[in-house]
C-alpha cells in the first residue's frame, strides 16, 4: 500500500508519497484556520484519489489549540483545598527580580475549578471519601456551566483510581472526560494535572478535526504521529491529544535518525529551521525521550522526544525595539500573509526575506515549487527597516537579521549538547526543514562543528519520518522507592503489566503479537533531589549504577545519598528493520542565475569525487542550501550533502 507522510507545519504543509520505492514530494500553503484544507489539496495534487493508499499525520492542532487559548470549554475538578493548584503552579517567575512582573492570565479560569472529595494520601488512605452529595454537586454544576470537557486530577489517584472513575462514569457520555491516573499516573499533582487539562481541552477540539479528515479520506487508513516517535490509531489519538503536542518534531527525529544510521554518522546533532519555529536534537545512537517536556511556558508531563524548540524560523518577524535595537522572533508571518517575498501581501520583514535580499534564495527560484519571490517588495521593506535602524547599508541590515536569528538557534544548541556534557565538536550536524540548510554553516562553524550532513529532501523530511514510522504505545507508572526497598518480582510484574496494557492496543488497531517488542526504562534519582534521570532497565543493582555513572557524566560529580526509583516506563513497539530512505528523484533542470552574487549549483551537479568550496547556494525540489566561505561541500554515497569546515 503506497504511503503518504503529511506534516502540517506553520507556513507549510509537506507530503512525502513512498509508492512502490519511488518518492514524491509536494508542499502546500498551510491552512491554519482549517488545516485540513491544505492536505485535501496537497493529497489531490499528488494525485491520489480513491485508490489505497495509507495517511500518517502530523498535526499542530492541538498545539496551536492550547498556545492560542482556542480550546474547549473545560472544568477542572481536583479535592478539596487545591482549587488554586493550576494558578500556583510552581510558583516561577520568568523574571526572578521583577518586583512588578507582568500579569499573565491563568491557563485554567478559577470560574471553571470545582472542589470535591475522594482525596487520598501516598500510602493509599482515604483521608476524605467521596460522597453521593459531592457526587450530585459535581453534576449539578456541570449542568449549570455546561462544559464541552471535563478534567479529573484527584489527589494520589495513579495509587487508587476509583475516586476519579467513580465521578468519570457520573458524567454525561457526550462529554469529554479526561482523568489523571491514565493520562499520566505519576507523581506531581501540577504536572498530572496540567497535562489532563490540556488532553480535556483539546479532546472535542482534535475529535472534531480528525472526524472531517476522515470524512475526507473515506477509507484510506489515517494513523497520527504521537510526541514519543511513534504512531497510534485516531481512536487513540481523539481519546489522548496531549500525546501529540510534538507529533512534527517528533517525525523529523525518526526521519533524522533514519538518515544518520544509513548514512554511517550514529552520533548528530539534529537541526530542523521551519517556518515558524526550530528544533534541535542530540541524538547519541538512538533517540532520546523526557518526561519534563514544555510547550510554551507550561510544563508537560508525558513522553514526548527530547528536544529544544524555539520561536525562530523562516518566517520570524524582524522588528527595532524603542531603544533601536533590532529583535528577531518569536513572532512570525506565519502561512497568511507570510514573508514579504512571497507575494501575498506581507509587509514587515523576515528572516526569509534576508536570505533573498543576499542571494542565498535566488531570485527566480519557486519555494515549494510554486512560491515565486518579489524582489522588488523585499528591498522596499527593507528600506524602511534600514531606516529605523539607521543604517543605510541594506546588506548590512540583512546579515544583521541573519546574525540575531542565528545567535537564538545557537544558544538551543549550546542547551542539547554543551549544558548536558556533550562535545558538539565529536558529532555532526544534520540540517533540515525548510531553512535549516541556510544557516547550518554560520551555526555549525559558531558551536565548533567540522561536518553537517544536508539530507535529499532536507525540506520535507519530517513527513518522510512519518512515512516510515512505526505504531506503538509508551507507559509509566509511578514506584517511589529507595534502592533497599526494592523487589525485583514486584517491579518485573508492574513492567509485564505495562506491556501486556500496549500488547492490548496495538492487537485492537490490527497488529499481530508477533510483531511487537518492548524495551523498558527507568526515572532514577537521588534522594532528595526533584529531577530525574532516565535510564534502560535491567535489573535495580545494574541500573543503579548506571546512574551513577550516567549522573557524573552528565553533572561532573556522584552524592553519597540513597538512590530513588522514581517511575518506570515500558515501550512497546512494532518490530520493523529500518527503512532505507536512499531514494533518488529525477534531476530538477534549473534556470540560469547567472545575475546573482553566488554561484548556484543544482543538487545532482555535486559528485562523490569533486568537492566544491563556498560561497555557493546548492537547490533540490523542497531545499535550498547555502554553503558558506571556509566551507566545502561534495555528496556522500546516499546522495545526501556533506559539508566540511576548511580552516585554511
Amino acid at each position: 500500500m503506497r504511503i503518504v507522510g503529511v506534516d502540517t507545519g506553520g507556513t507549510f504543509t509537506d507530503f512525502a508519497l513512498i509508492d512502490e520505492g519511488k518518492l514524491f514530494l509536494h508542499k502546500e500553503p498551510s491552512t491554519p484556520e482549517k488545516p485540513e484544507k491544505a492536505i485535501i489539496s496537497g493529497l489531490r495534487a499528488l494525485g491520489l484519489d480513491d485508490s489505497a493508499f495509507q495517511v500518517v499525520h502530523g498535526s499542530t492542532v492541538a498545539t496551536n489549540a492550547v498556545l492560542e487559548g482556542r480550546v474547549a470549554k473545560t472544568l477542572f475538578i481536583t479535592n478539596r483545598g487545591f482549587g488554586d493548584l493550576m494558578t500556583i503552579g510552581r510558583q516561577a517567575r520568568d523574571e526572578l527580580y521583577n518586583l512588578t512582573p507582568k500579569y499573565s492570565k491563568p491557563l485554567v479560569d478559577r470560574a471553571l475549578v470545582l472542589e470535591t472529595g475522594g482525596r487520598i494520601t501516598a500510602s493509599g488512605e482515604v483521608l476524605d471519601p467521596l460522597t453521593a452529595c459531592d457526587v450530585k454537586a459535581i453534576g449539578d454544576a456541570i449542568a449549570v456551566i455546561k462544559p464541552d470537557a471535563v478534567a479529573i486530577n484527584l489527589l494520589f489517584s495513579f495509587i487508587d483510581p476509583r475516586f476519579e472513575q467513580i465521578i468519570s462514569e457520573s458524567i454525561a457520555p457526550e462529554i469529554f472526560v479526561s482523568c489523571s491516573h491514565e493520562v499520566l499516573p505519576e507523581y506531581k499533582e501540577y504536572e498530572r494535572g496540567l497535562a489532563t487539562w490540556v488532553n480535556a481541552s483539546t479532546g472535542p477540539v482534535m475529535k472534531a478535526y480528525l472526524n472531517r479528515l476522515e470524512a475526507f479520506l473515506k477509507k484510506a487508513p489515517l494513523s497520527i504521529m504521537q510526541s514519543s516517535g511513534v504512531t497510534c490509531s485516531t481512536e487513540f489519538a481523539t481519546t489522548h491529544p496531549v500525546n501529540l503536542l510534538l507529533s512534527g518534531p517528533a517525525a523529523g527525529l525518526i526521519g533524522a535518525a533514519n538518515i544518520a544510521n544509513v548514512s554511517g554518522y550514529p552520533r548528530v546533532i539534529t537541526f530542523d529551521m521551519g517556518g515558524t519555529s526550530t528544533d534541535v536534537s542530540a541524538v547519541d545512537g538512538e533517540i532520546t525521550l523526557t518526561s519534563e517536556g514544555v510547550i510554551g511556558p507550561y510544563p508537560v508531563g508525558v513522553p514526548m522526544v527530547e528536544l529544544e524548540t524555539i520561536g525562530a524560523g523562516g518566517g520570524s518577524l524582524a522588528w527595532v525595539d524603542e531603544g533601536g535595537l533590532l529583535h528577531v522572533g518569536p513572532q512570525s508571518a506565519g502561512a497568511r500573509p507570510g514573508p514579504v517575498c512571497y507575494f501575498r501581501g506581507g509587509t514587515q520583514i523576515t528572516v526569509t526575506d534576508a536570505n533573498v535580499l543576499l542571494g542565498r534564495l535566488p531570485a527566480g527560484i519557486k519555494l515549494g515549487g510554486h512560491i515565486e519571490l518579489n524582489i522588488d517588495a523585499t528591498k522596499a521593506a527593507f528600506s524602511r527597516l534600514s531606516f529605523d535602524l539607521g543604517e543605510p547599508d541594506l546588506e548590512k541590515v540583512a546579515l544583521g537579521v541573519i546574525d540575531v536569528v542565528n545567535e537564538n538557534m545557537l544558544q538551543a544548541l549550546k542547551e542539547v549538547s554543551l549544558e548536558r556534557g556533550i562535545d558538539p565538536r565529536e558529532f555532526v550536524m544534520l540540517a533540515f526543514g525548510g531553512s535549516g540548510g541556510l544557516h547550518c554553516c554560520a551555526l555549525a562553524e559558531a558551536i565548533g562543528m567540522k561536518r553537517i550532513l544536508v539530507p535529499k529532501c532536507s525540506g520535507v523530511l519530517s513527513a518522510i519520518g512519518m512515512a516510515v514510522a512505526t505504531p506503538g504505545r509508551r507507559y509509566s507508572r509511578a514506584i517511589g522507592i529507595l534502592e533497599d526497598e526494592c523487589n525485583e518480582k514486584e517491579l518485573s510484574r508492574t513492567v509485564m503489566e505495562m506491556y501486556l496494557l500496549g500488547e492490548e492496543q496495538l492487537l485492537k488497531d490490527g497488529h499481530s503479537k508477533s510483531e511487537l517488542c518492548s524495551t523498558a526504562s527507568a526515572d532514577i534519582r537521588y534522594s532528595g533531589q526533584s529531577s530525574t534521570l532516565n535510564l534502560p532497565w535491567s535489573t535495580a543493582k545494574a541500573t543503579y549504577r548506571a546512574f551513577e555513572e550516567l549522573h557524573e557524566k552528565r553533572f561532573g560529580h556522584k552524592l553519597d545519598r540513597s538512590i530513588e526509583l522514581v517511575n518506570l516506563r515500558v515501550s512497546v513497539d512494532l518490530q520493523s528493520a529500518v527503512p532505507n530512505l536512499k531514494i533518488n528523484l529525477e534531476p530538477q533542470d534549473l534556470i540560469s542565475y547567472t545575475d546573482t552574487p553566488i554561484t548556484v549549483l543544482a543538487w545532482h551537479d555535486l559528485s562523490l569525487i569533486e568537492r566544491r568550496t563556498g560561497p555557493l547556494v546548492v537547490l533540490d525540489e523542497g531545499a535550498t542550501v547555502y554553503i558558506a566561505e571556509k566551507w566545502s561541500v561534495g555528496l556522500d554515497s546516499n546522495a545526501n550533502l556533506l559539508l566540511e569546515y576548511c580552516s585554511n
